[in-house]
C-alpha cells in the first residue's frame, strides 16, 4: 500500500492566534494533529511540544523497527511516546507559571501495509471515507459524548448545545493520561481525514463527505476543507490532515527484491 499525505492548519476568523499543530512524515507514515487549551499562547506550546515530541521520539523508533514491528509492538511505542510527550507538557506547564494548566488534544496515526494504528486523546478526530462512505473512526473523549453514551443527549441536541468543547480527557493536564488506540484495516481507496473540532464544530459530517467524495487532489481537497470551515463562521483554529491509501506497492516490492534493496 502507498500512502499520500498532505496537511493544512489556518488560524480561522476569530482566534488571534493558532494553537494548533500538524506534521507529518512520509518515510514513517505518521500523522500527528494536536488541538493545545491554555491562557496565552500555552496552548500553541502544549500542542507544538506534542507533535514535535510525538514525530520525533516515534519516528526514530519506527525507522528502527522497521516495517516488521507487530500491531501490539507499534501500540506499545505509541503508548510510551504518548506518555513522554504528557510527563514534558505537565512539568513544563508545572515549572512556568504562564503556561500553568496547559494540554492539547491528540490523533496520532501510523500507517503500515494494509494497517493504521490510530490513537487519540480529547475530541480532536478520525473520519475515513471508504467506497463514497464516510465514518468517525474515533470517538471523542468529552462531556457531551459522555452524555450522549448515557442517553442524557441525542446526537441532534449535541450539535447545538454549548458544552461543545468540554473534553474529559487531555495531554499534559495531569501527571498520566491515557491513549485510546484501535487498529484499521486499510483497504486501496481509502481516505483518511485527522482534524481538529475547528473543522468539525463548523462543518457537519454531510458536508465533509461531500468534499472528500470530489476526489479532487488532496491539496485542494484540504483547503477546500479550510476554506469551507472559514465560510460558515470560522470560529477557532482549523487543521486537517489527509491520508490517502493507493494500491502499488506489490509491483514496488517486486522491483525492490530483484535490485536487491
Amino acid at each position: 500500500m502507498l500512502y499520500e499525505f498532505c496537511a493544512s492548519t489556518d488560524t480561522g476568523l476569530t482566534r488571534e492566534t493558532n494553537e494548533d499543530s500538524v506534521v507529518f512524515e512520509r518515510a514513517t507514515q505518521l500523522g500527528v494533529l494536536a488541538d493545545g487549551m491554555g491562557g496565552y499562547n500555552a496552548g500553541e506550546v502544549a500542542s507544538g511540544m506534542a507533535t514535535a515530541f510525538i514525530q520525533s521520539e516515534l519516528s526514530r523508533w519506527l525507522n528502527q523497527a522497521g516495517k516488521n514491528a507487530n500491531a501490539k509492538e507499534v501500540r506499545r511505542a505509541m503508548e510510551i511516546c504518548v506518555d513522554n510527550a504528557n510527563r514534558s507538557i505537565f512539568n513544563a506547564a508545572n515549572s512556568n507559571p504562564q503556561y500553568s494548566g496547559m494540554g492539547t488534544t491528540l490523533v496520532v496515526g501510523v500507517f503500515q501495509g494494509e494497517r493504521l494504528m490510530l490513537g487519540h486523546i480529547g475530541d480532536s478526530r478520525c473520519y475515513r471515507l471508504r467506497a463514497g462512505e464516510l465514518m468517525q473512526i474515533t470517538r471523542d473523549h468529552s462531556l457531551l459524548q459522555e452524555q450522549i453514551d448515557a442517553g442524557i443527549i441525542t446526537p441532534e441536541q449535541a450539535e447545538v448545545s454549548m458544552n461543545k468543547n468540554l473534553v474529559t480527557r487531555a495531554l499534559g493536564v495531569e501527571d498520566a493520561v491515557l491513549l485510546e488506540v484501535h487498529e484499521h484495516r486499510v483497504e486501496a481507496g481509502d481516505l483518511y481525514l485527522m482534524c481538529s473540532d475547528g473543522l468539525t464544530d463548523m462543518v457537519d459530517d454531510a458536508d465533509l463527505a461531500a468534499i472528500l467524495r470530489q476526489d479532487l487532489d488532496l491539496d485542494k481537497c484540504a483547503k477546500q476543507l479550510v476554506d469551507t470551515a472559514n465560510a460558515n463562521g470560522g470560529r477557532d483554529n482549523i487543521s486537517v490532515l489527509l491520508a490517502a491509501a493507493n494500491e502499488g506497492s506489490a509491483k514496488r516490492g517486486l522491483w525492490s527484491r530483484l535490485l536487491g534493496h
